[in-house]
């Protein structure tokens, strides 16, 4: 039970200071959020609980896909709050091409036989 009490408390401290970073430095809170700390953590936890590294393996190979339709969020928001977009329109609109970009991008890599 610990562990995941401890799981939640790092989860929660990441998230509370990218955003208070964010405040002062938008360039330092994106550094900050653009470092695979959740991977990371979630390599290490699932090592401590499996020591099975071929779990990790592949687990990052997955990441790696999936990164890719995770763009678009980072690519359209912007563009849609610049051109004058409301925040919560733009998010869901961002969030909802986004989902359409991961399952297409399941979807191809099912074609393609990419393990998944």
């Amino acid at each position: 039970m610990w562990q995941y009490l401890l799981k939640f408390a790092l989860t929660a401290i990441v998230v509370v200071a990218i955003s208070e970073v964010a405040k002062r430095s938008s360039f330092l809170a994106a550094l900050l959020a653009s470092l695979p700390l959740t991977s990371l953590l979630a390599f290490v936890w699932l090592y401590l609980e499996t020591g099975d590294t071929q779990k990790i393996a592949a687990l990052s190979q997955h990441i790696f896909w999936l990164v890719i339709p995770s763009l678009l969020l980072f690519v359209l928001l912007p563009m849609l709050l610049r051109a004058g977009g409301s925040f919560w329109g733009s998010l869901g609109l961002s969030s909802a091409a986004t989902a359409v970009a991961y399952f297409s991008m399941i979807w191809l890599m099912d074609r393609l036989s990419i393990d998944i």
